[in-house]
């Protein structure tokens, strides 16, 4: 089994985003950057980056997405997350049992990562046009750090 970014662990990543955003909604492109911001977050004028800083990190995202499917598929059939359909197409939601679910984790690696998730929902995503800095960051040459995107109003 692939222990990084494999889809239990986005799917963690992914329930921790869910539950910070909830009751609210999530399209899968804003799950996939804002896991990208969350591991990043340092190079978003946010926290410390949970992950290190490496050249090719920006390609991540581009590859993230299939896994990010499949790992809301296994949150939807462990009933921690539902997806349904809205005015702007399909939207995942944390169900109640997500956000408790949680909460009874413990490990200081999830400690970190709902601080950063906590920054990146209310404070860095409101102010980010998702389609403009995922663009950004999927056409940046590897040595830029993306600390500003022309996607990013705040």
């Amino acid at each position: 089994m692939k222990p990084l970014n494999s889809p239990l662990e986005i799917g963690v990543r992914a329930l921790v985003l869910l539950s910070e955003s909830h009751p609210d909604a999530l399209d899968l492109a804003q799950l996939a950057l804002l896991d990208h911001a969350v591991l990043h977050s340092g190079e978003f004028d946010g926290p410390p980056s949970l992950h290190p800083d490496l050249p090719a990190r920006t390609g991540e995202l581009g590859l993230k997405r299939t896994v990010l499917e499949q790992a809301l598929l296994v949150l939807i059939r462990a009933g921690l997350a539902e997806l349904e359909a809205d005015g702007t197409g399909l939207v995942y939601r944390a169900t109640e049992r997500g956000p408790a679910f949680v909460d009874v984790l413990e490990a200081p690696y999830i400690l970190r990562l709902r601080e950063r998730a906590e920054w990146a929902v209310h404070q860095w995503a409101p102010d980010t046009d998702v389609r403009a800095t995922t663009r950004s960051l999927l056409t940046a040459p590897p040595s830029v750090t993306p600390r500003s995107f022309e996607g990013h109003h705040g």
